[in-house]
C-alpha cells in the first residue's frame, strides 16, 4: 500500500508564502510521480505541478512561476512552495501520487488535502 498525507496549509495574506509538504508512506518505490492538485469553491480540481522521478516538472499556466514543486532524495517527501500568494490561490490542495502499477485497483493514490486561504 501507498498513503500520501498533506501538511502545511494555512492562512496568509497576499503576496506571501506557504510551503506544501507531502509525506508518502508504504510502498513508495512504486511511485513515478508526485502531482498537487487544487480544487476552490465551486470549481473543478485542477492539476496544477508534476515531478517525475526522472525530474521532470510541469505546471499549470495560473501558477507558472510562482510555485515549485520538488521532493527529497528518497521520495519520502514531496513539497510545493507558493510565493507570491493571489486570492485566487485560495483552495483545498491534494498531494496525488501517481503509480508504477495499479496498487488494490487503482494506479493513483490521494491524501485528504490542506486548506490554503490567501487574504486579500
Amino acid at each position: 500500500q501507498v498513503h500520501v498525507m498533506e501538511s502545511g496549509g494555512g492562512l496568509v495574506q497576499a503576496g506571501g508564502s506557504l510551503r506544501l509538504s507531502c509525506a508518502a508512506s508504504g510502498t513508495i518505490f512504486v511511485i513515478n510521480a508526485m502531482n498537487w492538485y487544487r480544487q476552490a469553491p465551486g470549481k473543478q480540481r485542477e492539476l496544477i505541478a508534476t515531478i517525475t522521478r526522472g525530474g521532470d516538472t510541469n505546471y499549470a499556466d495560473s501558477v507558472k512561476g510562482r510555485f515549485t514543486i520538488s521532493t527529497d532524495t528518497t521520495w519520502n517527501t514531496a513539497f510545493l512552495q507558493m510565493n507570491t500568494l493571489k486570492p485566487e490561490d485560495t483552495a483545498v490542495y491534494y498531494c496525488n501520487a501517481g503509480l508504477v502499477v495499479p496498487l488494490e485497483g487503482s494506479p493513483e493514490v490521494w491524501g485528504q488535502g490542506t486548506l490554503v486561504t490567501v487574504s486579500s
